[in-house]
């Protein structure tokens, strides 16, 4: 079980990297791009870095895993995983569907997570053998009686391979593809807790990209692996892999596993 004072930190994460996004969204800030061409903004790093300087005060003996600024005390058991901005490329167009990352790693599995939109104030939180919280009240994955009537949701198709996107679209064939959602970065997996569409694919995710939406998506009803079907753990995102199915009705598991698997 996760306890209270661990939430009460990351809320706190929340709020204090929310402070900081806030007056630089839509407004005048620095970017560059990084050595794999994906920008950053002073957004990101001041978030990323009012978080750090937070956990170092009120939890030293924790590793911390950034986005931003790498990892620190790596050998210790629980481990802080954050995305400041999850989406910058939403948050530099100025649409507020980016969120800030935030999870708690007990060896290596996700047992606490957030994901904060601090433009629209909401707030989605799982933690482990609690129910999920959008805003402080549950929030609940719906159920899909069918893959032919599920909305699926990604980031988009620039982030797959060749060989995943052929996949990918040989699933996309099998759901309600019409309805297909391209970009949203992590608000589709809050979108997914409360509800709202079906299922998230993706792949080259790193761990500060998934590791908070585990017990969001779980603590909702869903359910979170691999496309082998296997459980998210730090070890999931290495070998550049980073697969990722996010699911509301985790009866539909091993259909959306098998239109994974074959390509059209």
């Amino acid at each position: 079980m996760v306890r209270e004072p661990d939430l009460a930190l990351a809320h706190r994460l929340a709020d204090a990297a929310g402070a900081v996004i806030r007056p630089l969204f839509r407004a005048a800030y620095q970017s560059e791009a990084k050595a794999d061409a994906s920008p950053v903004t002073e957004a990101d790093r001041s978030a990323e870095a009012v978080m750090r300087s937070l956990l170092t005060a009120e939890a030293p003996r924790d590793g911390i895993i950034g986005e931003e600024y790498g990892s620190e005390r790596p050998e210790a058991a629980r481990q802080w995983v954050l995305d400041p901005i999850d989406g910058t490329v939403s948050f530099m167009a100025g649409r507020p569907i980016f969120g800030t990352l935030i999870a708690l790693l007990q060896d290596g599995w996700p047992v606490l997570g957030i994901i904060d939109q601090p433009i629209a104030g909401e707030r989605w939180v799982g933690a482990l053998g609690r129910p999920t919280l959008f805003n402080n009240a549950p929030a609940r994955t719906r159920p899909c009686r069918s893959l032919a009537d599920a909305v699926l949701a990604t980031s988009g198709p620039q982030y797959f391979s060749d060989h995943d996107g052929e996949h990918f679209m040989g699933l996309a064939a099998q759901t309600s593809h019409r309805r297909m959602l391209f970009g949203g970065d992590c608000y589709n997996y809050g979108l997914l807790a409360s509800g709202h569409i079906d299922l998230v694919v993706e792949a080259g995710l790193k761990l500060h990209d998934f590791a908070a939406l585990v017990p969001i998506v779980e603590g909702a009803g869903g359910t979170m692996c691999d496309w082998n079907g296997d459980p998210l753990n730090a070890d999931s995102a290495k070998d550049g892999g980073g697969h990722v199915i996010a699911l509301g009705d985790p009866a539909r598991l091993e259909d959306v596993v098998e239109g994974l698997a074959c390509h059209h």
